[in-house]
């Protein structure tokens, strides 16, 4: 079985398409990974890549991605609504085929530590990789963005991991972490107010009592005159997709708003979305061997087993 990881890392930038192309070209360019999915966002100000490979071939990449950003990101001058505090802002790996989460975690290590003595770079490790239960939680680690921690860093309790107890100049800090799948999965809203967005963003969210295995933000949408409740879905056999959405709609009704439309940010896995295709049509037994294409891309034929989707 191959020995597959993946990495979605998050970059501060998302106005410049030339800046973009050159970093995630340091990924393509890299032997034996596989460049899945990037996207940008110029209200978010931020870039999301996804790779997959060998895990060493998966590690030089995102090295390169790193110092390439490093390069050209100037976070003094950088101004987004999604919360920041790297030009290389976090790194997940996630073990897919001939790994476990043992590995991803000492992958996340290795490259933490090569990249903080790379660049003199602080960096903190979090989700299984963390090294203090504080810092399991990302929102945690990144808390006062990069204006923030430029001064919160000299504390002990927010010193990083590796490298210096200060953050770089122009690049901040960067977070690297281990974990399972995730779902990033935005809900636009046609207001403005972003204080609506903030609202159901903290309704809906596990932390606030909300929905089980669901981290949620508000952030604006300045050039579009709109708002968004942006939306990590950590376990989506816990809160689906379709449940996440109902409920920003019901919250955003509450108010007065209504939903314009969502998106997926990089790749969802087909259960989840089968899944609530199945759910809304009620089919009874429906399992992913069903799907023709799962069929055909499975050497063996069985799309992996017959596993049954939308209970």
């Amino acid at each position: 079985m191959a020995r597959l990881l993946e990495s979605v890392p998050n970059f501060s930038e998302g106005r410049r398409p030339e800046v973009v192309r050159d970093i995630v070209e340091a990924a393509t360019a890299t032997p034996g990974v596989r460049t899945l999915d990037w996207s940008s966002d110029p209200d978010h100000h931020r870039s999301v890549v996804t790779l997959v490979g060998e895990p060493e071939a998966v590690l030089v990449a995102v090295k390169a991605m790193t110092a390439r950003a490093i390069h050209h990101i100037d976070l003094r001058a950088h101004q987004g609504s999604h919360p920041r505090m790297g030009a290389m802002d976090v790194i997940p790996l996630i073990p897919l085929t001939g790994l476990t989460m043992a590995d991803a975690v000492a992958a996340a290590r290795r490259l933490a530590a090569d990249l903080a003595a790379a660049h003199d770079l602080p960096v903190y490790l979090y989700g299984e990789a963390a090294a203090r239960p504080a810092n399991r939680d990302l929102s945690r680690v990144r808390e006062g963005q990069f204006e923030g921690l430029s001064s919160a860093i000299a504390r002990p309790e927010r010193a990083p991991d590796y490298g210096p107890a200060r953050i770089h100049r122009t690049a901040g800090a960067t977070a690297v972490g281990a974990r399972g799948p995730l779902i990033a999965f935005n809900v636009n809203l046609d207001c403005a107010d972003v204080g609506v967005a903030r609202r159901i963003a903290r309704e809906i969210r596990e932390s606030s009592g909300g929905l089980p295995a669901v981290k949620a933000i508000g952030l604006s949408l300045a050039d579009r005159g709109q708002t968004q409740v942006s939306m990590n879905l950590t376990d989506f056999r816990r809160t689906s997709i379709g449940e996440a959405y109902r409920a920003v709609t019901r919250a955003a009704e509450a108010q007065g708003a209504s939903v314009v439309e969502s998106e997926v940010v990089g790749l969802v896995p087909a259960e989840a979305l089968l899944g609530e295709a199945a759910r809304s049509l009620r089919l009874s037994g429906f399992c992913l061997e069903q799907v023709l294409e799962l069929r055909l891309l499975d050497d063996d034929g069985n799309a992996g087993g017959a596993k049954e989707v939308g209970r």
